[in-house]
């Protein structure tokens, strides 16, 4: 999707500079009907990529340009519509990537809206941090972190997994992938847990059907812009991996925490 997505980016940036061209040749065309920064930045990005879903436009830090997310990307659009672009802002005086501060502040934002009844959480009994783990039950480095799921919550670390089924919700054929339908599997178990943790060790689940959170939260990875598993979301919404071994992630959680911040 990420490729597809920036793919038809350059194509429309390119069509839009040869029009630019055109137009200079020719007689000067009306101005654009929109008639509000934000219409104007909306309006770029559907041309550029007509079936973009735009999940947030807002002023960014850099003066004259509009924050954009949409379909699991962020990009920076002039408030004319006329400048698009795409890359780390990066603040000068502290260092830090603007880019990334804004889409943990996003992450964040919308992680907090999944009940955390529609998550798998493995947990010690006082937790002093939690990630979020969008996971799938075949992916390698997703079976390896759960071996050490004792040895993270040894760290105080309270890991809640979302599911993301790499292969996706439905195949070419339009028919549930059989990763999705493992998944469901799981969710629908009457012991999640325990279903989830025999998944990770190569054993199918009992099949199983009930209303669930699957194809939410595989759609929410997308609009996070999730590309693969695991992906670990720090509590203050960082990305914080890809696998990580336990001291990696304890080291990673300390640094993001928002306890007491």
């Amino acid at each position: 999707m990420s490729k597809k997505f920036w793919l038809a980016l350059c194509a429309g940036m390119l069509a839009m500079q040869v029009g630019a061209a055109l137009a200079q040749a020719t007689v000067s065309t009306p101005p654009p009907t929109a008639n509000t920064p934000e219409a104007m930045v909306r309006q770029t990005l559907l041309k550029l990529v007509p079936k973009a879903k735009i999940e947030q436009i807002m002023p960014a830090p850099l003066p004259g340009f509009y924050q954009v997310i949409a379909s699991g990307h962020l990009v920076y659009i002039s408030s004319d519509g006329k400048y698009v672009m795409n890359g780390q802002l990066i603040d000068a005086t502290k260092g830090t990537s603007l880019t990334d501060d804004a889409w943990a502040v996003y992450r964040k934002t919308e992680l907090a809206k999944v009940p955390v009844s529609d998550r798998i959480v493995f947990a010690p009994e006082n937790p002093k941090y939690t990630v979020t783990v969008f996971t799938d039950v075949t992916c390698p480095y997703c079976r390896v972190l759960h071996e050490q799921i004792k040895a993270l919550n040894k760290e105080g670390i309270a890991v809640q997994y979302l599911a993301w089924p790499r292969s996706g919700v439905t195949g070419e054929d339009g028919q549930p992938t059989p990763t999705y339908k493992e998944m469901v599997s799981i969710w629908c178990a009457s012991d999640r847990n325990d279903a989830f943790t025999e998944a990770k060790k190569g054993r199918d689940p009992k099949s199983a059907d009930c209303k669930n959170p699957v194809k939410d939260q595989f759609d929410l990875g997308l609009k996070l812009g999730v590309t693969g598993t695991p992906a670990v979301y720090a509590e203050d919404g960082a990305l914080i991996g890809g696998y990580l071994t336990p001291a990696q992630m304890l080291q990673a959680v300390q640094e993001h925490s928002t306890k007491g911040g």
